[in-house]
């Protein structure tokens, strides 16, 4: 059983915007799968709380027909008759001065035998209004703590305003800042990878690594995000948060340990040595697309303009070749890129090793390397060099052979059946219900990606106001493949 830091305080889940599409998606089907692997304490309560107004009947059946629906077969029997007992509902509007009160009441407990984890899922004008009622109330005493997801501004400017809002009610370590992509089980083995074998670390360098290509690729369109997304766009819907967060992690310096502060002090060493770009470099730098007609993912697509009904300068995929100025990194590019509409989805890291100084082999030999795929599929590639078998006349003949470490095969469930693929979200609220921090994103991380990003956007709008269409269905525009042809290489597609 998981135990909280608080000691022998009852543990409360409070989830605002529990009947909204990413409660019904993502949250409750992942505190339904740690109920069911013991994760929560016996006592844990769980309260939804929204603007819609559910009896407990119509929520309960709700709740468990999107966890039956997310788990499928690894739902277990039992799991659902457990899990709905700890579960509640109630309706409150944040528009409503009492809203504090009101959860206060319905927690109907002294605060000082609580330890309560408040999960926003909801949009970013509503965490002022909340964190106020939360403190009106006095729901934000510690231990308190809150959880909030992206977007945290849309620039450094609104990113401020959140961060200083919820900062009056919570102290920096009560604020737990989501980005799903941390809590991926791949993304978590990137640490181990990196740091728990000697064989990669001294190569983890300009010296042997030639660039780094990180892809996003999405095969779906906008869909009912489409007014959302067309105020951010890729580069600050996807760039800003997850991409920037998997080049921290893969260039950060070792951490001394593993503690919160150890591991989020190297990611922000990382974004602010990134070099700027703006105006002055950005049309070199940068790709920035918007999908017009085609096919993708199956359907044929109208194009992002004809989907929106009006003209737009939204970019729906960007490319960006980035340079780290410290003595790791320094002359290796770091190649980005994130798109919708593209031809397979795929979230994927390469390690391009340097070719070797001098080949004895002619031109068979190859650089090697390394693949760290996130999705579809969890999978490290590693591409080695070896003699091909047979007799042959002209001498020796190499051939390229990959080594696979599959999460979904090396780790089968003690070769019943292959391990059950967590939802990203299960770690993060296992972490926040025992008050690590540690995989969440601190405000300095936060506010120096944003610093960085908004260069770019700045940059746009004077030398590269209009993105360049590419048919839905293909790999994005051709400024994204002259972003590396200029350099003499090509993307891992």
């Amino acid at each position: 059983m998981s135990s909280s830091g608080s000691g022998s305080r009852q543990q409360v889940f409070v989830l605002v915007g529990g009947t909204g599409d990413l409660a019904i998606r993502m949250l409750w089907p992942s505190l339904a799968m740690l109920d069911q692997d013991n994760f929560l304490s016996d006592s844990l309560r769980v309260i939804s709380v929204s603007r819609e107004k559910l009896d407990h009947g119509a929520f309960v059946t709700r709740v468990a027909d999107a966890v039956k629906k997310r788990i499928g077969a690894d739902l277990e029997g039992g799991t659902l008759d457990r899990f709905v007992r700890r579960i509640s509902h109630i309706a409150l509007d944040a528009s409503d001065p009492t809203w504090g009160d009101q959860l206060k009441a319905a927690l109907g407990a002294d605060m000082s035998n609580l330890d309560v984890v408040f999960f926003l899922s909801v949009s970013p004008t509503l965490f002022k209004p909340i964190c106020e009622h939360l403190r009106n109330s006095g729901l934000n005493a510690a231990p308190n703590r809150v959880v909030i997801e992206k977007p945290i501004g849309r620039d450094l400017a609104s990113s401020k305003v959140i961060n200083d809002s919820v900062a009056h009610a919570f102290d920096e370590a009560r604020i737990f800042r989501i980005d799903h992509y941390l809590g991926k089980e791949t993304v978590q083995n990137l640490i181990a990878l990196r740091f728990g074998n000697t064989v990669f670390e001294p190569l983890w360098n300009a010296q042997s690594i030639d660039h780094v290509q990180i892809t996003i690729a999405e095969t779906v369109g906008t869909g009912e995000r489409l007014g959302y997304y067309d105020e951010y766009g890729a580069i600050r819907d996807m760039l800003q948060n997850h991409l920037l967060q998997l080049v921290c992690l893969t260039a950060m310096e070792p951490p001394s340990g593993l503690s919160s502060d150890a591991l989020r002090d190297e990611k922000v060493k990382v974004l602010k040595s990134l070099k700027a770009i703006d105006a002055s470099n950005v049309l070199t730098n940068t790709a920035r697309g918007q999908y017009g007609p085609g096919f993708a993912d199956g359907q044929k697509v109208a194009g992002y303009e004809a989907e929106k009904g009006s003209p737009s300068n939204t970019e729906t995929y960007v490319a960006v070749k980035l340079e780290i100025a410290n003595w790791r990194w320094s002359g290796t590019p770091f190649y980005l890129r994130t798109g919708k509409c593209l031809p397979s989805r795929a979230t994927e890291i390469v390690i391009q090793f340097k070719t070797v100084p001098h080949s004895i082999f002619g031109g068979e030999a190859k650089p090697n390397r390394l693949v760290i795929r996130l999705q579809p599929d969890e999978d490290i590639k590693l591409s080695l060099m070896n003699k091909a078998p047979g007799l042959t006349a002209e001498g020796m003949h190499l051939q390229q052979l990959e080594l696979s470490l599959s999460l979904a095969t090396a780790f089968d469930g003690n070769g019943s059946k292959p391990a059950r693929r967590r939802i990203a979200y299960e770690r993060l609220i296992l972490d926040a219900l025992n008050g690590n921090n540690a995989q969440f994103v601190r405000r300095d991380e936060v506010e120096a990606a944003w610093a960085w990003v908004d260069g770019i956007v700045e940059g746009w709008q004077s030398a590269y106001p209009k993105p360049q269409m590419y048919p839905a269905g293909t790999f994005g525009p051709v400024s994204a493949y002259t972003l590396l042809d200029r350099d003499g290489r090509t993307w891992n597609d």
